[in-house]
């Protein structure tokens, strides 16, 4: 099976159809997810998810190296993007190019991801022109969460939605493949759309957008809370739950094993 490259991710937004989009960051979710995304996105939401920091802020390269390793390892069709953490591109151009390479050398990924708009036009551009394939993140952007006071929805006033819009632009602009368009008001975002030809994906921005994200342990229902534009597909926290009830029970009432899990 051939593995996804931005090339088919252009084709399949020239023809209008929408992408699928999972933030996973294990080996069991990536091959799970596989089948059934255009894109597995390795976010740095995994410091929250599964390690149970504050914010995605204090997650390091090693660690995304760590956990893009397993999901490249663990597929074979999708677009693997792995996120660059926080301070690993904002320093200069040449820096963020050496901690792109690195992960793209080290996990085999296909593309980074980075947040920011405007701000970050020269660095992608930088990237893009020296064989980095590069996914952008603006609005709701939980690198900036100190910035912005907090995960809160964008674009709600006329400045908010312009500054959107420029940073659209200049992330199109500088060669980036696709715009992640995080927390945004849904006029915004067809504002977005208007000014910008390259796909957008949607979390909490509206059906607008050429394709959605959601990250796997909460379209699962693992996540104890999630936020208002995540939909649970299923509840598994409870069926997890549940299992682990049963097998405790079982084991103190000297019913497992029984002699179907013995060797004899």
């Amino acid at each position: 099976m051939t593995r996804n490259t931005i090339k088919h991710i252009e084709k399949k937004f020239v023809s209008k159809e929408k992408l699928v989009v999972i933030s996973a960051y294990s080996k069991l979710m990536a091959e799970l997810a596989d089948d059934h995304a255009d894109i597995i996105l390795v976010g740095d939401s995994l410091g929250m998810v599964l390690y149970g920091m504050e914010s995605t802020l204090p997650v390091d390269l090693n660690l995304m190296i760590q956990h893009g390793v397993a999901v490249v390892k663990a597929s074979r069709k999708s677009l693997i993007v792995v996120d660059m953490p926080f301070a690993t591109y904002q320093i200069n151009e040449e820096l963020a190019f050496k901690h792109a390479a690195e992960i793209i050398q080290k996990t085999g990924a296909g593309a980074v991801k980075l947040e920011g708009g405007v701000e970050l036009k020269d660095t992608i551009s930088f990237l893009s022109k020296r064989g980095i394939a590069v996914m952008g993140h603006i609005g709701l952007m939980p690198q900036y969460v100190n910035q912005l006071g907090g995960y809160k929805i964008q674009g709600k006033d006329k400045i908010s939605a312009a500054k959107i819009v420029q940073d659209a632009v200049a992330i199109a602009e500088a060669g980036a493949f696709a715009l992640v368009i995080e927390g945004v008001k849904a006029d915004v975002v067809k504002k977005v759309k208007q000014k910008v030809k390259i796909p957008l994906i949607g979390i909490g921005a509206s059906k607008d957008c050429d394709g959605q994200v959601l990250v796997a342990n909460d379209l699962l229902g693992l996540s104890e809370s999630v936020p208002k534009f995540v939909k649970k597909y299923k509840n598994l926290r409870e069926e997890v739950r549940d299992a682990f009830a049963d097998y405790a029970s079982e084991v103190k009432a000297e019913q497992f094993p029984d002699s179907e899990h013995i060797y004899k």
